[in-house]
């Protein structure tokens, strides 16, 4: 084998590898392998081990940088059946398979982590310590029996994953946000604000990107408010899409976006790059943590100004969360109609009061009525998304800013869900409608070409 060397003398590479092993304790359903009991795991986890440190110690990794896990898959699968039989280990086919290919995770990949990314029916993936992992599917938790082998071993994934994107995680930078190489969106807390283990957190991108189309499909937005809200993007209305964790705002967003034209130039700015943006014309921007000595931090509000200088014609904010709103809220009013951006609120109401909350953190002395107002001149569309008891994500209200009366900021909601009940499956029952209010951007939209019937406004109209 070209890539095979022993390690013993010159040639080793001392600081390739973790050499102690370091497998996941426990094989998960998703690879099929029955055990009978405790004892049969303990001996598997200890092939593996065993296993993994002969071949740590028989390969030149050097060269693995330059051969594809398939060839690696390959080589390594004969390299691992002599193993074996140095070991004399009475495997049948399965096993030696699945034992090659949790090797080459460990050797290559995220270790147990592995097959639940692989897995496209499970969302969100969450470590909590070293012995416990919990999935999400169809948006119910559930525990999976995968473990790593110890605290350590879950840290050297966590390492892994983290210094891929240039960040950096100890006891005097306990906590980061990266992303893995598909855009997954990953945190991690550890030691001393993670009491009982380290804690790690994965938001799967899907493979393939939500359109609106297939937010319709689902049953998340009925098809003539998914209409509407084409209109609205292609009529350069400017965007807030609220809601809370985990309900969905990245992915409307991003469905929204395509619906930008080609000919427009567009400026995203994230704390970490997950917007999967369709368009020829877009500049990316991320933002940067301060470095060990605390210097060298690149803020969102840093990289909103820097943007107004880049020509922009829509500027997208992955998530405003701070002082950074006061700027986009310029921008909005400064000739960059169509921008989005999202923030965490319970209802379109809520989400004016935290944007005028973010103004007051941007350390500019405005009196309360000024700051109202540029929400109210800026954002022209709020759309309120929650995630309910039944794991599935719903548009919740599409609102629209009417202006000012008195220091309140006046909205109208057009389109909304009410909730009727609860099937005996647990599944949310209940009925989208409009209100009746026929929206001042319908106009605008005709002016833009784009035609809206107005018998979607009709009062009391059940959609969908």
């Amino acid at each position: 084998m070209r890539w095979q060397v022993k390690r013993q003398g010159e040639g080793a590479d001392p600081s390739a590898g973790d050499s102690d092993g370091g497998f996941s304790e426990g094989i998960p359903e998703l690879t099929s392998l029955e055990k009978k009991n405790s004892e049969d795991v303990d001996r598997w986890l200890k092939l593996k081990s065993s296993i993994h440190r002969k071949l740590l110690d028989r390969i030149n990794l050097a060269m693995l940088d330059k051969m594809s896990r398939e060839q690696i898959g390959e080589e390594a699968g004969s390299l691992i059946l002599d193993l074996l039989t140095e070991e004399n280990a009475a495997l049948n086919t399965r096993e030696r398979s699945l034992i090659v290919d949790e090797v080459l995770d460990e050797l290559l990949g995220l270790g147990p982590l592995e097959p639940l990314l692989a897995d496209d029916t499970i969302t969100d993936i969450l470590v909590n310590g070293y012995k416990t992992t919990f999935v999400e599917r169809s948006g119910m938790l559930e525990k999976v029996p995968v473990r790593f082998q110890d605290e350590k071993h879950l840290m050297r994934i966590i390492q892994r994953i983290v210094s891929a994107v240039g960040r950096r995680i100890d006891e005097s930078s306990p906590f980061v946000d990266a992303r893995l190489a598909d855009g997954s969106r990953v945190n991690a807390i550890v030691a001393p604000l993670a009491i009982d283990g380290s804690l790690l957190s994965i938001r799967k991108f899907s493979k393939r990107p939500y359109s609106l189309d297939r937010l319709v499909d689902i049953g998340s937005i009925p098809e003539q408010v998914a209409e509407v809200m084409k209109g609205v993007v292609q009529a350069r209305r400017n965007v807030l899409i609220s809601g809370g964790t985990g309900s969905g705002k990245t992915t409307l967003l991003n469905a929204l976006s395509a619906y930008i034209s080609n000919r427009e130039r567009i400026v995203t700015i994230e704390d970490s790059a997950e917007l999967q943006l369709q368009q020829e014309h877009v500049a990316r921007l991320e933002t940067r943590p301060p470095n060990i000595e605390g210097r060298g931090e690149i803020t969102q509000r840093d990289l909103v100004k820097n943007a107004l200088r880049m020509r922009p014609d829509r500027i997208i904010v992955g998530e405003v969360r701070a002082g950074e709103a006061f700027d986009m809220l310029q921008a909005m009013n400064t000739g960059h109609d169509g921008s989005m951006t999202t923030v965490h609120a319970n209802t379109a109401r809520d989400a004016l009061s935290r944007v005028e909350q973010m103004i007051g953190m941007s350390g500019i002395d405005i009196p309360a009525a000024a700051a109202r107002s540029q929400i109210a001149s800026a954002i022209n569309v709020i759309i309120q998304i929650a995630r309910y008891s039944d794991g599935r994500r719903r548009l919740v209200s599409l609102s629209e800013i009417s202006g000012m009366e008195g220091q309140t900021i006046t909205m109208q909601e057009i389109f909304r869900f009410k909730q009727s009940g609860r099937a005996d499956d647990g599944t949310v029952l209940g009925q989208f409608e409009a209100t009746g209010i026929r929206p001042k951007f319908l106009n605008l939209a005709l002016e833009h070409g784009i035609e809206m019937s107005p018998e979607l406004f009709r009062p009391g109209l059940k959609i969908g």
